[in-house]
């Protein structure tokens, strides 16, 4: 049998290694094995669950019970495509199943089910194209940026000699209007590159930028919408520039608070949650543990067609908006190794934002 208590150190340590989510019934549909793959997929411990009916221990898998069963009485194995598995009040689960009759040591039937996530195999997918959509981006903002800054200097710089020229000087105004203008057009510019320096990273403790940022954002007036934090209190300190976390968090918060206040949502509400997950991957690097950290409203959530765009420079929904916010705090977790991803819907905006806990936490 492939309980935990059963099974040889070896085996054990060969099925957790696996990022495959394996489960093992018995006869009755009774859990006998999970290994640590399927405790993170199912979201479980297996002392909870060894001995308890699929139903119960691992409920995500009820729907499954007939095909089980059908798989134990024909004795051959079976492979089912795209199934959808779904927690009460959380988005759906994609996952291929192999279910596979085996026996134990004393020939009593058992049944092994191999869960392979299709979803996390698309994310990273969609997150390595969206990186290297991004990237090219930058480059192309930065090539732009060269090539405006150049004549703006030269444009200032001639409306100030123009200045000097003037026979009549109730026409500077019109010369300061010049100069105005093209400061205001290189902060713009300044603005889109972004920060110009590289992270200086220390350790430091996640939900104590979280906090500052909470309170710098409430010290904004907005006391009609509540926050709600949810942290992970194991969750280990994170590696990171403090001061540019601060403004990512900060650029997020701020911008699911003016989504609240500009469609004036009654109990508005937002959530800050931590998590750690393990195995996690950004891009196309492994980490054995990855900070979560959740920004969720309440509000009216983003349009479809703007959602594969907020992360570019200049793309905003707000009349008053510079568009610069979400693609700076992209930029800055990039460079920190990170990744934050928005899903949305009417009623539910969560931005997610993907930090390694360290740099030797990478797997290689």
């Amino acid at each position: 049998m492939l309980s935990r208590g059963a099974t040889s150190p070896k085996l054990g340590t060969v099925l957790d290694g696996l990022s495959t989510a394996i489960v093992c019934l018995d006869e009755a549909l009774n859990v006998v094995y999970l290994n640590a793959a399927a405790e993170m997929l199912f979201a479980t411990g297996a002392r909870h669950v060894l001995g308890e009916p699929v139903s119960r221990g691992v409920p995500l898998i009820a729907p499954l019970e007939s095909r089980c069963r059908e798989v134990l009485e024909l004795g051959a194995p079976m492979i089912e495509r795209e199934i959808s598995l779904r927690r009460s009040g959380e988005d759906a689960i994609i996952v291929d199943c192999t279910f596979s009759p085996q026996a134990d040591s004393k020939r009593r039937p058992l049944l092994l089910l191999e869960f392979f996530r299709l979803d996390r195999h698309m994310r990273i997918t969609r997150d390595e194209q969206t990186l290297a959509h991004q990237k090219l981006n930058r480059e192309i903002v930065r090539g732009l940026a060269h090539e405006i800054k150049n004549p703006l200097g030269g444009l200032r710089g001639a409306a100030q000699l123009l200045e000097r020229e003037l026979p009549d000087q109730s026409l500077a105004e019109f010369t300061r209007i010049i100069i105005r203008e093209a400061d205001r057009l290189q902060r713009l510019v300044d603005q889109m590159l972004g920060p110009s320096r590289r992270p200086h990273p220390t350790e430091l403790n996640i939900h104590e930028v979280l906090e500052h940022v909470r309170q710098l954002v409430e010290i904004d007036g907005f006391s009609d919408i509540d926050i709600v934090r949810d942290y992970d209190p194991s969750l280990p300190d994170v590696y990171g520039d403090r001061e540019q976390l601060i403004q990512v968090f900060l650029n997020i918060l701020r911008n699911a608070v003016q989504a609240l206040a500009a469609t004036a949502v009654r109990c508005g509400t937002i959530h800050i949650r931590s998590r750690a997950r393990r195995q996690f991957t950004i891009g196309a690097t492994r980490h054995r543990l990855v900070a979560q950290v959740d920004v969720e409203d309440n509000g009216p959530g983003i349009d479809r067609d703007m959602q594969d765009k907020i992360f570019y420079p200049l793309v905003t929904s707000r009349a008053d908006g510079t568009g610069l916010g979400l693609s700076i705090a992209q930029y800055l977790v990039q460079n920190h190794g990170g990744f934050i991803e928005c899903n949305s819907r009417r009623g539910r905006t969560v931005f997610s934002v993907y930090l390694p806990i360290s740099p030797e936490g990478r797997n290689t």
